[in-house]
C-alpha cells in the first residue's frame, strides 16, 4: 500500500499541469459617446455608476483613439488590425441594396482568428461593414451570430422597424419609424447578448457589443427620460439639424448614455453570477468622438468632449481621442490608469494574444497586454496614423506628445498644423514653424504610412506615392 501511495503521489506529481481556460472577451462599443461624457473621464451633469465603477475595478485609459472619426472607417480599423491608411474602408459611404461599402471577402477579422482557437463569437448591434450576403456579411468573418441593425442609416432610429438575425430579416412590431415605439434597440442588444453569455458561459467566447447609443436620434423610454426631465433648461428640437425632434433634448441624451450605463451592469452582474467574471476580461470605448449641433446634441451643456478641440468627423482629438475601459479581476490591478498612447488597431494583436491566436503579418497594431496587466507601461508605437477621405481631406499623426494634423486635402497640400499635447491638449498653438525638425519627421510618416485608395481617393497624397 505505501508503494502503491508512493506511485501515486509521483503520478500526481509528474502530471502535466492543466492549462489556465483563455478568457472571454467583450468589447462594449458606444456609437458617438465623447471623451467627457463618463463620470471617470470628468463628466458632472450624466451618471454613469456602472462604468466609474468599472474604471474603479480595472484601468482607465487617457490616451486613447479609434480608428477614425467616423463610424464605418473607424470600426474597420477595429475588426481589421488596419491603421486608416492600410484599412479598406475610408469613409462612411452607402452600397446598394442595404448598408455600407463592404469590406472584401480576404479581410481577416478578430472573430476569424479567434474562432479558430475554438472561441464561440457574436457581434450584437450595429455592424456597418457589410449588409447580409455581401462580402462584409459578419457571418463570413468569423461571427458566429449577428443580431442587430447592420445599416448605420437604420440605427439613426432607436426604435428601428426591423433587426437581422444572421441573414434573417425580423420585423419589430411596434416599431413605425418615428420617434417612439414599443421595442427599444438597446434594450433587445441588452437581452441578446446576456443570452449569449448564459448559453457560452463554459468556453470562451469572444462577444463585440456595437450599441447604438448615444448616436442621435434622440429616443430613449421613458422610464429612463424621467430621471433627467426638468433638471436643466430645455430648447425643444424641432429636426432642424436632421434626425427626428425631441422636446426635451438635453434630458434624452442624459438619460441615454445612462440606460446604456445600466445594460453594462447588467451584463457584468450576469458574468459575477455565472462565476466567470475572473475569466472575462471587458472593455467599453466609443467609434468616435460626441457630435454637436446635428440631432440636437449640444456639446458645449455636456463639455462632451472634455478639453479636446473639436468633434466627430475631424482628426483633432476631440474626434478621435475617446474614453477606454478595461476589467479583469486578477489581472488588471484596480484603479489604475494608462498614459501610454494606444488606438483600436491594436486591438486585434491584443485579443490573439489573450486567445492564443496567431497575428496577421499585415497587421499594424502592437498587444497592449503588458500594459494592462503591468507588466510595462511603456507605449506599444513610435507613432499612431490616421487619415480621412471626407469632411475635406484629413491626416493625422501622434509621435509622442507631438500631434500634427492637416486639414483640406481635396483642396491642396494642407499645410501640417503641429501642437504639443502636454502643453496644448486643446491643440490651440500651432507651433510647426518653431519646430521644423519634428514637423519633417511627422510628414515622412504620413507620406509613408498612406497606401492610396481606389474606392476612398485623396488624390494629393495618392500623387505623392
Amino acid at each position: 500500500m505505501k508503494l502503491a501511495a508512493f506511485l501515486a503521489v509521483l503520478l500526481l506529481a509528474l502530471a502535466p499541469a492543466p492549462q489556465e481556460r483563455p478568457p472571454n472577451v467583450i468589447f462594449i462599443l458606444a456609437d458617438d459617446l465623447g471623451y467627457g461624457e463618463l463620470g471617470s473621464y470628468g463628466q458632472t451633469k450624466i451618471r454613469t455608476p456602472v462604468l466609474d465603477r468599472m474604471a474603479a475595478e480595472g484601468m482607465r485609459f487617457t490616451d486613447f483613439y479609434c480608428g477614425n472619426a467616423v463610424c464605418a472607417p473607424s470600426r474597420c480599423v477595429l475588426m481589421t488590425g488596419k491603421h486608416a491608411g492600410h484599412a479598406y474602408v475610408r469613409d462612411n459611404r452607402e452600397a446598394l441594396p442595404e448598408g455600407q461599402v463592404p469590406i472584401p471577402a480576404d479581410s481577416v477579422t478578430i472573430a476569424e482568428l479567434l474562432k479558430d482557437k475554438g472561441y464561440a463569437t457574436a457581434a450584437i448591434g450595429k455592424w456597418g461593414l457589410g449588409a447580409p450576403g455581401s462580402t462584409g456579411d459578419p457571418n463570413r468573418h468569423g461571427f458566429d451570430l449577428y443580431y442587430g441593425v447592420n445599416c448605420q442609416r437604420v440605427a439613426h432610429n432607436h426604435y428601428p422597424t426591423y433587426f437581422y438575425r444572421n441573414s434573417e430579416r425580423i420585423a419589430l412590431p411596434g416599431n413605425d419609424g418615428t420617434l417612439k415605439g414599443k421595442q427599444y434597440a438597446q434594450d433587445l442588444l441588452e437581452k441578446e447578448s446576456l443570452d449569449f453569455i448564459r448559453t457560452h458561459a463554459d468556453k470562451p467566447f469572444f462577444l463585440y457589443v456595437p450599441f447604438l447609443i448615444p448616436h442621435v436620434s434622440l429616443q430613449v423610454p421613458e422610464d429612463s427620460l424621467a430621471e433627467y426631465k426638468g433638471l436643466w433648461e430645455e430648447t425643444p428640437y424641432t429636426g432642424d439639424h436632421g434626425y427626428l425632434p425631441h422636446p426635451t433634448p438635453r434630458a434624452a441624451h442624459a438619460a441615454m448614455i445612462t440606460r446604456m450605463d445600466r445594460s453594462v451592469g447588467r451584463i457584468l452582474d450576469l458574468l459575477a453570477t455565472l462565476k466567470i467574471d475572473r475569466d472575462t476580461m471587458v472593455m467599453f470605448s466609443s467609434d468616435n468622438g460626441s457630435i454637436d449641433v446635428a440631432g440636437g446634441h449640444d456639446l458645449a451643456f455636456f463639455q462632451a468632449n472634455g478639453p479636446l478641440r473639436s468633434e466627430k468627423g475631424y482628426l483633432y482629438e476631440g474626434g478621435i481621442r475617446i474614453p477606454c475601459i478595461a476589467r479583469w479581476p486578477g489581472h488588471i490591478a484596480p484603479g489604475s490608469v494608462s498614459h501610454a498612447p494606444a488606438t483600436f488597431y491594436d486591438l486585434l494583436p491584443t485579443f490573439c494574444a489573450l486567445g492564443g491566436a496567431n497575428v496577421p503579418k499585415d497587421t499594424d497594431g502592437r498587444s497592449i497586454v503588458p500594459i494592462l496587466t503591468g507588466a510595462s507601461a511603456a507605449p506599444p508605437h513610435e507613432f499612431l496614423y490616421w487619415e480621412f477621405a471626407s469632411y475635406g481631406g484629413q491626416q493625422a499623426v501622434r509621435m509622442g506628445d507631438w500631434k500634427g494634423v492637416r486639414v483640406n486635402l481635396f483642396k491642396g497640400k494642407g499645410e501640417l498644423e503641429l501642437y504639443d499635447l502636454s502643453k496644448d491638449l486643446g491643440e490651440k498653438e500651432n507651433v510647426a514653424a518653431q519646430n521644423p525638425e519634428i514637423a519633417a519627421k511627422i510628414r515622412e510618416i504620413m507620406k509613408r504610412e498612406h497606401t492610396p485608395s481606389p474606392v476612398f481617393p485623396i488624390p494629393i497624397l495618392d500623387g505623392e506615392k
